[in-house]
């Protein structure tokens, strides 16, 4: 039942209602360009007769009227694509000209305590529910073109993969003749000069084109899973780069925990090693450091998992380019792929691993965390 001051309340904004709603339409931030120009009056009249008509309803009803309208009226601030503030700023609007007509009702502050209470529970619940729903919905459209984003580029990755490896393919076959007919050579000429260059350089190609195959899937046609040693692995991988290493003055440091176990692509394996090493040597070659220095440093992580780190003291990667390093066709150098530590990454994840990059002003390290052979072979 109404008190005789909310009865007089009701009967003052019911009578000024009008002119009330044209100083808020007047006042209020509207774009000329909104679709919904012709929902605006009629959406501050709904909400206004929620708050003329507060006292005939529970909370319960109300919170249910109030939110009924948010999301209708959200749905359209996001399909009109406005700025939420400038709606936070109108409905704002609207409650401060319903309280400067309080002053003009004749009812004392005090009388009026517990309907400006009932006020500000029904303007702030509104905007509760039509902030939620806004940003809700705006939140799923993003997600729906972030999704549409990544379909995309991993369509066009596998289309780029299937290009790459038949073209690949088809370059393989007579560099593979020309590592055959140099060996050929090295036993005929065994003194003849710029062979074991030659055969070197080839190598390194052979090297970069196995990074284009694997991001095909035709790479693992034929190839079967198998238990090999990985400090065995790595130290094939130092002796590859041992050129790299003794023409770059370079330290290595090891200190590998006892022969591990791994069960999988040794040749895929082997490449993560040597991608890593040979960016830290050319690191270190183009940073003028008085001991450049790098450290392969193992050790169980747990009874079913070996991390590898392999660090060097060159300079440290930016904290926004740690995020980026991972992704395809990112690089910092001039003639880079920006392929080397995609590659990486996802040999070591097909393997049920994790790879890692920290860098701090010391040191730069990439963590490699592996499954024993003894644990549940990767499929």
């Amino acid at each position: 039942m109404f008190t005789d001051k909310q009865t007089d309340l009701i009967a003052f904004f019911a009578k000024n209602k009008e002119k009330l709603l044209r100083e808020w339409d007047n006042s209020s931030v509207i774009s000329k360009g909104d679709p919904f120009l012709g929902e605006i009056r009629k959406n501050a009249i709904a909400l206004l007769n929620v708050v003329l008509t507060m006292h005939e309803m529970t909370d319960e009803e109300i919170l249910v009227t109030l939110e009924s309208l948010a999301k209708k009226i959200s749905q359209e601030r996001v399909m009109a694509n406005i700025n939420i503030g400038d709606f936070v700023y109108n409905v704002n609007l609207g409650r401060t000209i319903l309280y400067s007509y309080l002053s003009k009702t004749g009812i004392s502050w005090p009388d009026l305590q517990e309907s400006m209470n009932r006020i500000n529970f029904c303007f702030d619940k509104f905007l509760y529910f039509a902030v939620s729903h806004y940003t809700e919905a705006k939140n799923k459209i993003i997600e729906e073109k972030t999704l549409f984003i990544d379909s995309t580029h991993q369509d066009r990755l596998t289309l780029l993969g299937q290009m790459t490896s038949s073209f690949i393919h088809e370059f393989r076959n007579p560099l593979t003749s020309i590592q055959g007919f140099i060996q050929l050579l090295k036993a005929d000429y065994p003194n003849m000069k710029y062979l074991e260059i030659i055969s070197s350089e080839l190598d390194q190609l052979n090297f970069r084109i196995s990074q284009f195959l694997l991001l095909s899937k035709k790479e693992l046609i034929g190839k079967e899973k198998a238990e090999f040693k990985m400090n065995q692995l790595i130290d094939e991988v130092l002796n590859f780069l041992y050129p790299s290493i003794l023409d770059g003055k370079v330290k290595i440091n090891k200190d590998l925990n006892e022969d591990i176990t791994l069960h999988g692509y040794a040749d895929e394996i082997r490449q993560v090693f040597i991608n890593i090493i040979f960016n830290a040597i050319d690191v270190l070659n183009h940073h003028v450091h008085e001991n450049p220095t790098i450290d392969i440093f193992s050790y169980l992580k747990d009874p079913q998992n070996i991390t590898i780190d392999i660090s060097n003291n060159g300079p440290i990667i930016p904290a926004e380019l740690q995020k980026t390093i991972f992704e395809p066709f990112f690089t910092t150098k001039k003639l880079g792929t920006g392929l080397g530590l995609f590659v990486c990454k996802e040999i070591i994840e097909k393997h049920k691993g994790e790879m890692f990059c920290d860098s701090k002003p010391e040191k730069t390290t990439f963590s490699l965390t592996l499954p024993l052979a003894a644990s549940p072979k990767i499929t």
